[in-house]
């Protein structure tokens, strides 16, 4: 075929490159992504997720800072954060396994009970050592959850709406982000122990939403995985898409998921000069500029291809970034962490749908998801020990310089790699 010919939609397109996984094609007769509808299944688990988060974001304003209150430093505060994460890279292995053996929808709700435990026990911890134990197995549960729900999403999302769905799902995370810290900044008069009793009820309900909606759809899936081709994580590494996604994953864990919950209600109390409100009001910002380019990222990431909204995101977030941890005044510090987050939701629908490209629907992909989840775990551990002892020995603009730096250097990651979005998914979400 000539260069200059154009190529049919239903024609299959052989890579050129060895970087590239190998890329599925749209037969004409399959509607256009715009006309698709959402499986009732991931509107479950979207519902779900927006109550663990607004939940979460209850907890993450004074988490910090109830750890503060046992006399200890930065890191040792920051450290809370990553105890957390660290449960959650440590067991994400054994996690596919749980999956395989009692199916999606009993990991799902056992998870979510796990931290919901986890959560009502840290509100009554008596010392550091305590408060870091409970903490910390609140993220056996959290691993369980998160994996059994990625590998749903990547199984269930029509190819032709992976952004789309990606993006569905990681608002409802970010509205009830947007939520949670205002509400949990609110909540500090009530005491520190509170938001971790509120918490623990917001997952007791979404245990009750799971357990009442989340049936057929799901056991359905479990039988077909059961005859899928199991995906080696070495042959997802042969993609290049897979491997700048695990470097920009990690960089997001330290930053996005990390450092900017350990380091900012405290750089908002040392530095700024203001309390646990205008730490709330930062991270809720954070989620309102995430969830505003989710609305409009997520369809452009099926339209344009993953590459393109990945590099901006990491560039914009990096650069913000920065600029959070040089601010002095709170207006300085409420846009930056507004455009921080812009940059957070620009990139995450475009790296999870690459992603799920690389592993496609017909292949069982649990270790490929939990070696990517563990990146992302294992920069939320590093990011707020690290950058919290440079910010007792440097100061914060040394903690969020090297924060977003990292999210710049991941950019370059991403910058050789080729386009995993399918050429007829993008033709017809254009027309």
């Amino acid at each position: 075929m000539s260069h200059l010919e154009p190529r049919d939609p239903a024609e299959p397109r052989i890579p050129t490159d060895p970087d590239e996984p190998p890329v599925e094609t749209v037969p004409d007769a399959v509607p256009s992504a715009s006309r698709e509808k959402v499986p009732e299944a991931i509107k479950v688990l979207i519902a779900a997720a927006f109550v663990i988060a607004l939940g979460y974001g209850i907890v993450a304003p004074v988490l910090p800072q109830f750890a503060s209150s046992f006399g200890v430093g930065v890191a040792a505060a920051s450290a809370v954060i990553s105890a957390f994460a660290l449960c959650r890279l440590v067991f994400a292995p054994v996690s596919g396994t749980v999956v395989n053996r009692l199916g999606e929808r009993p990991t799902y709700l056992i998870g979510l009970i796990v931290v919901a435990l986890s959560s009502a026990a840290t509100a009554f911890a008596q010392t550091y050592w305590q408060l870091l134990v409970f903490r910390g197995l609140g993220g056996i549960g959290s691993t369980m959850f998160t994996v059994s729900a990625m590998g749903l999403i990547v199984r269930l999302s029509p190819r032709t709406m992976r952004g789309r769905v990606s993006g569905y799902y990681a608002t409802a995370f970010l509205l009830g982000g947007i939520l949670g810290p205002v509400l949990g900044g609110a909540l500090a008069g009530l005491g520190m122990h509170a938001p971790f009793l509120i918490y623990a009820a917001a997952l007791f309900v979404a245990v009750l939403v799971v357990w009442l909606r989340l049936k057929d759809e799901t056991l359905g899936a479990r039988r077909g995985a059961a005859t899928q081709p199991v995906m080696r994580v070495r042959d997802a590494l042969d993609a290049g898409a897979y491997r700048a996604a695990l470097a920009s994953s990690f960089s997001t864990g330290w930053t996005a998921m990390g450092v900017r919950v350990a380091l900012v209600p405290l750089l908002a109390t040392q530095i700024v000069g203001e309390g646990p409100a205008v730490a709330g009001l930062a991270l809720a910002l954070f989620a309102v500029g995430n969830a505003c380019a989710l609305t409009v990222t997520g369809r452009l990431t099926d339209r344009w291809g993953r590459k393109p909204l990945v590099l901006t995101g990491l560039v914009v977030c990096g650069v913000a970034t920065i600029g959070v941890g040089l601010s002095s005044t709170v207006v300085a510090f409420a846009v930056l962490s507004l455009l921080a987050g812009v940059g957070s939701g620009t990139l995450n629908p475009g790296q999870q749908a690459a992603v799920a490209d690389v592993i496609g629907p017909d292949r069982a992909g649990g270790k490929v998801l939990s070696r990517y989840q563990m990146c992302a775990d294992a920069g939320q551990i590093a990011g707020p020990i690290i950058a919290g002892a440079l910010a007792d020995a440097a100061g914060f603009g040394w903690a969020f310089g090297v924060s977003g730096a990292l999210m710049l250097i991941a950019a370059l990651a991403w910058l050789p790699v080729r386009e995993t979005a399918p050429d007829a998914t993008r033709t017809e979400t254009k027309e």
